[in-house]
């Protein structure tokens, strides 16, 4: 990928120039690589203290609190401390980010919460005894198609995993190929010399793809809007009590933080921070550039509906989609002054929310329900359009079982047919062989395609045409804290 300094060219033709050449050798690639490492993860401990130490932040550094008017930093009124100081942590996952060719790994630890006033650790909240809080850390493994953890020192468990990295060719001991296996030994697994990703790797038709994610979306952010502050386990004073002792509902630490300092340009003169070129990669359709340009759930609720209490005939001012839980409410097309432009935004989420809202019955909600597995919600919410009682509890739960098909779903869609292609292009700076298309600049795909948006940023990219698909690429750039030497 392109270094810091260097800009993504815009094409001045139909010939599309790439902005860096992959490796090409014969080893397992990266993508390859975390995957074998997660599936094996519970035979193998990473070298947390080195790893911390050559580590350079692709983010800002963020830390517990938040800040006044004045900018003065306001810490939490508790803590957490760790259990122990193992030098060695677990995997937890790998995490292929969406639109860029990065792979973070993240780790957790064992922690307590403690009220460092009165030092006391609180080990019960809630009526919940908490003897298995963790902290989690993410470290960035690939930045924008570069590698930016050379090596990880890690050991191994099982002698069977250790003969598999063996055969991959990615394990050294002391900077030579690891030959024989002592679990009380610590290897190093090389990533800087291994591709991004597999140079024989096939890429498939992306044709629908787009559209079909883009409902999943929508339809997931609506059950998202009502579930905000909803549990099916836990009652609202419980929630509560949870928050106080910051707390999710998931029961993860969920301190509030802010960035190290408080003003971004005294940083940046300071060097304390500094800004990098990261390239986006992301799939649209000739009427969505991508899926960002798609409003959360509560902003389209207000944006083209109107809600009124059942019973009272009032109507709710700035309404969202959790009141529904607990008030009988009609919802309605909102008339909409000349001064709103109509997109195909709008007519994608209206089809979907006037189905969800029992406004009309196109068949969207059946179709994407159907598609996952979650027969049981659309049951309930066929009873409610009949204006049938439907239990809360039920609905809640409902709820909650079909986001989590519906982010199962996205998440496979994502690992099988978009990120192979998203780290492709992201590492290699060109599209893969087999993809045929040329370099478009936004003037002139917007020509073509009149209902496409662009930001700021996406007006200096470079778009592709692929089959159904507009395929855009553009620089963006992004901060981060700087490693200082101690």
């Amino acid at each position: 990928m392109a270094r810091k300094n260097s800009q993504l060219s815009r094409p001045e033709s139909s010939t599309y120039t790439s902005f860096n050449i992959v490796k090409c050798n014969d080893k397992i690639s990266l993508l390859e690589l975390v995957k074998l490492l997660a599936e094996n993860s519970a035979n193998i401990i990473i070298n947390l203290k080195h790893l911390q130490e050559s580590y350079q932040r692709k983010g800002l550094k963020r830390i517990n609190g938040y800040r006044d008017e004045k900018g003065n930093l306001i810490e939490p009124l508790l803590k957490s401390n760790l259990l122990n100081s193992s030098e060695y942590v677990r995997i937890v996952s790998f995490k292929l980010t969406r639109n860029t060719a990065t792979i973070n790994l993240l780790i957790n630890r064992p922690i307590k919460l403690v009220n460092f006033e009165q030092e006391t650790s609180i080990d019960e909240v809630a009526g919940l005894l908490f003897t298995n809080l963790e902290s989690f850390n993410s470290f960035t493994i690939v930045s924008d198609g570069e590698v930016n953890i050379k090596s990880l020192p890690v050991k191994i468990s099982s002698k069977k995993v250790f003969d598999l990295l063996k055969s991959k060719a990615v394990l050294e001991k002391d900077e030579k190929p690891a030959e024989n296996y002592d679990f009380r030994d610590e290897y190093t697994i090389r990533l800087d010399n291994l591709p991004i990703v597999p140079l024989t790797e096939n890429y498939g038709s992306i044709d629908g793809v787009f559209e079909e994610l883009a409902e999943i979306k929508i339809l997931s952010s609506i059950l998202s809007a009502h579930l905000k502050k909803e549990s099916d386990i836990y009652t609202q004073e419980q929630l509560e009590e949870l928050k106080k002792h910051y707390l999710s509902k998931s029961l993860y630490i969920n301190f509030p933080t802010t960035t190290e300092y408080s003003d971004l340009q005294s940083a940046l003169a300071k060097g304390t921070v500094d800004s990098r070129v990261s390239y986006k990669v992301d799939i649209g359709s000739k009427d969505i550039l991508n899926f960002g340009k798609l409003y959360s759930a509560n902003k389209f609720l207000n944006r083209m509906y109107e809600v009124y209490n059942k019973d009272t005939g009032e109507k709710l001012d700035k309404p969202t989609f959790d009141i529904s839980l607990d008030e009988d409410v009609v919802f309605g097309h909102k008339t909409l002054s000349s001064r709103t432009k109509i997109t195909k935004v709008d007519d994608l989420m209206k089809r979907i929310f006037d189905n969800f809202l029992g406004i009309e019955d196109n068949g969207t909600i059946a179709a994407i329900l159907s598609k996952v597995g979650a027969d049981i919600l659309m049951r309930l919410l066929q009873a409610k359009w009949k204006g049938e009682n439907v239990s809360r509890e039920d609905f809640v739960a409902a709820l909650k079982t079909a986001n989590e098909k519906l982010d199962d779903y996205v998440e496979k869609v994502y690992r099988q047919k978009i990120s192979p292609l998203v780290f492709y292009i992201g590492s290699t700076g060109q599209l893969p062989d087999e993809v045929d298309s040329v370099a478009q600049t936004a003037d002139a795909i917007g020509a073509k395609y009149e209902n496409l948006q662009f930001s700021k940023d996406e007006q200096a990219g470079v778009f592709f045409e692929v089959g159904d698909t507009i395929i855009s690429v553009y620089a963006k750039n992004e901060y981060y804290t700087v490693k200082t030497l101690a």
